[in-house]
């Protein structure tokens, strides 16, 4: 028996409702899918483990001679091109914006000839563990329960059980089309109303063509700019505008590694970015629910504030391991939940007041709620910022003073004088003082005269790529001898092939150890950083660079190495990254100059 060829994370793309989402693979196979919130158990698991653990393939019986796929247009409705020597079809697929219940829509589209296509479709709820009990409704619609989960399978064509796989074989011709709709629901409410799959597929055209022209941007890059907003906004839990950074869970940032973590929750930590590119890029809507999640998940006293929370604003996310799982090309262990949930990471203070004075700088409503939530948040943090924390990177070892970290304590204070510069005078004064005091201390521990860099923590001559970002929140200026040195630095030590490490493993001890790919975030950084420095056409050169990495459809992971695409994939980051220098590199007032003016 030949063995399995290995899965490479670029071969995946995106569709979604905008409450949950799927990854197709190229060959047809919808391999991950969590239902009915991107947090939700998997009832698709085959990206971490194989087919037995649940998936859905759509593909011609015979030898495909060649295949394509693409988005839509500017939608996120999947096309794949499948051709035979007996003709060619296209299998679309797409996620309807939800009305009652989340549905997955396969529509097989006769293109030229005759071809004989099988739907096979194994549900394994529970992550890939737990097989469901079946109901035969009629000859093309059956029900399959597990616990609390339920779908329904409403098709064009009949359908067979055997062997625990829902079975599906017909031909198409030239024109013809065929709908296969997938509906998940509660096990205990009745079956919902089933779609229409060529109505739905006029209304998810419809929804996306009306959403993108929204975009202002216009420039040079549309192309990689609408994207990546197409993705953003898939990631966005509609319900509730909190944007998760992955939709997957365990994808390994080395292949064959333990880095693998879940990343289906929502991150603090680049807020203001987000709203500030969505501002600029036209989304207000989506900037607006952005904030208003913000307000929510961190609201409550005593503040306790965390680097994230799911989509509905909870706090628990317990850290579990799934050993039947065998990981993605035998990435273990398969984890789900996130302990560093618990981390002390001072740098989000910095990100929440930043983005709620931001919002009302751009004209959102100051409520009584954003102004004790300020003055909450900053308290809290004087009495915190000189303890050592986790950082930016969720270190796993020892916690230490990352000069990061402090740099957005500086940010708090800042903000927060801004804040309270009217109607509070003595308090302003008092967080004016406290960030010079902060910054002070930076500049005598976390910047090395040696290396002529900032470091990664205080006492320490390791480099972070997240000194990339001090000129970003105005810390200091671009064109200041500290941070051009450490932009130099940062070429010199962390640079692989031309892109832009977090850190050197092995030169910090990060409580996970192993290796791991560029990281993509951090690259766009660097683009950013040479744009405040006027370095236009290598700003140029390394976004075009950076934007060549993404995959045929244009999606990016988390990092990049010799293998491909890494890590949890798409990344909400990285896409927001690329739309931040984009905009940035178009004009004098994109996210990089107005936070680094603030």
């Amino acid at each position: 028996m030949s063995e399995p060829s290995r899965k490479r994370i670029e071969e995946y793309a995106l569709i979604g409702d905008g409450e949950t989402a799927a990854l197709v693979h190229r060959d047809g196979s919808i391999e991950w899918l969590c239902m009915p919130r991107f947090d939700s158990e998997a009832c698709f698991a085959a990206i971490l483990g194989d087919a037995e653990n649940g998936c859905w393939r759509m593909r011609p019986v015979g030898e495909v001679t060649r295949s394509s796929r693409r988005y839509l247009d500017e939608t996120l409705i999947l096309e794949t091109e499948f051709e035979t020597r007996d003709g060619c079809i296209a299998v679309i697929d797409f996620m309807p914006i939800r009305g009652q219940a989340p549905d997955i829509v396969r529509i097989v589209e006769g293109r030229r000839g005759s071809v004989e296509v099988c739907s096979e479709l194994a549900a394994r709820f529970d992550y890939g563990q737990l097989h469901p009990l079946v109901r035969t409704c009629s000859e093309a619609q059956v029900l399959a329960i597990a616990g609390p989960d339920a779908i329904v399978l409403d098709f064009d064509e009949p359908i067979t059980f055997e062997d625990r796989w829902f079975t599906s074989r017909f031909t198409v011709n030239e024109g013809d089309r065929r709908g296969f709709v997938m509906t998940w629901f509660p096990a205990h409410e009745a079956v919902p109303e089933s779609v229409h799959p060529e109505k739905a597929f006029e209304n998810t055209r419809g929804f996306w063509e009306d959403w993108v022209a929204r975009c202002k941007y216009d420039g040079p890059y549309r192309g990689e700019v609408i994207r990546s907003l197409v993705t953003l906004k898939a990631l966005i839990h509609r319900p509730t505008g909190g944007i998760v950074a992955a939709p997957t869970s365990s994808l390994p940032e080395c292949p064959g590694g333990s880095r693998n973590w879940d990343y289906r929750f929502c991150w603090l930590r680049d807020s203001t970015f987000l709203l500030l590119s969505f501002l600029q890029s036209g989304m207000s809507a989506e900037a607006h629910a952005w904030v208003g999640w913000l307000r929510r998940a961190v609201a409550g006293e005593p503040i306790d504030v965390q680097p994230f929370y799911t989509v509905g604003g909870d706090r628990r996310m317990l850290e579990w391991q799934a050993p039947w799982l065998a990981g993605f090309n035998g990435a273990t262990p398969v984890r789900f939940g996130n302990a560093a949930a618990d981390q002390c990471q001072l740098d989000i203070y910095g990100e929440v007041i930043d983005t709620l004075h931001s919002a009302v700088r751009h004209g959102m409503e100051r409520t009584e709620d954003s102004d004790a939530l300020v003055r909450l948040l900053a308290a809290d943090l004087e009495s915190e910022w000189q303890k050592p924390d986790a950082g930016i990177w969720e270190s796993r070892g020892e916690p230490r003073h990352f000069v990061y970290s402090k740099v957005m304590c500086w940010t708090a204070f800042d903000r927060a004088a801004c804040w309270f510069e009217e109607s509070d005078p003595e308090l302003c004064s008092h967080y004016r003082e406290l960030a010079e005091r902060v910054k002070a201390q930076v500049l005598e521990h976390g910047f090395d005269s040696e290396r002529n860099s900032f470091v990664a923590a205080y006492g320490e001559t390791a480099l972070d790529a997240a000194t990339l970002r001090i000129p970003l929140v105005g810390f200091l200026p671009a064109d200041d001898p500290r941070v051009c040195g450490t932009v130099a630095a940062i070429e010199s030590a962390l640079d692989r092939d031309g892109f832009v490490r977090r850190y050197a493993p092995d030169r910090i001890e990060d409580g996970v150890g192993g290796g791991e790919g560029a990281f993509l975030a951090a690259s766009f950084w660097l683009v950013d950083a040479y744009v405040l420095q006027n370095r236009l056409e290598d700003a140029r050169r390394l976004f075009e660079r950076l934007c060549a990495t993404a995959n045929d459809v244009g999606l990016l992971a988390e990092e990049v190495g010799e293998e491909g695409l890494l890590g949890n994939f798409p990344q909400a980051l990285s896409h927001l990254s690329l739309v931040a220098a984009a905009l940035s590199l178009d004009r004098a007032g994109g996210p990089a100059q107005e936070r680094g003016s603030s």
